[in-house]
């Protein structure tokens, strides 16, 4: 594989494990209603400040996300809203699966 290529998937990959979390999914799907900052976030998903703040790291991280100081609060938004077409995909996916089980279920009788 030509190591151009081969850091293309690499940072690819690198995006995927940012969202590979439920709350890090959560955080995008909200950021995408409206930016919010970490308080409402952190009540949200009801955890403690650290833990959301690490997830919102990963995510700043990984380039989904932006943050924007003011004062005592920090407020994030998405970089790419975009993001969310992904989401489709995945709901296609899980879709497809769910109707080949319940066929496989008819079809050995239970």
């Amino acid at each position: 594989m030509l190591e151009q290529r081969k850091d293309h998937l690499e940072a690819r990959a690198r995006v995927l494990k940012a969202m590979a979390h439920p709350s890090r999914l959560f955080i995008i799907e909200e950021l995408d209603k409206e930016e919010r900052c970490v308080c409402d976030l952190t009540a949200m998903i009801g955890a403690d400040v650290s833990t959301v703040s690490k997830h919102l790291s990963v995510l700043k991280q990984a380039g989904l996300v932006l943050d924007d100081k003011r004062g005592n609060q920090v407020f994030y938004r998405l970089r790419v809203p975009c993001i969310l077409n992904f989401f489709g995909c995945v709901e296609s996916v899980l879709e497809s699966r769910a109707r080949e089980h319940s066929a496989y279920l008819k079809a050995v009788g239970k």
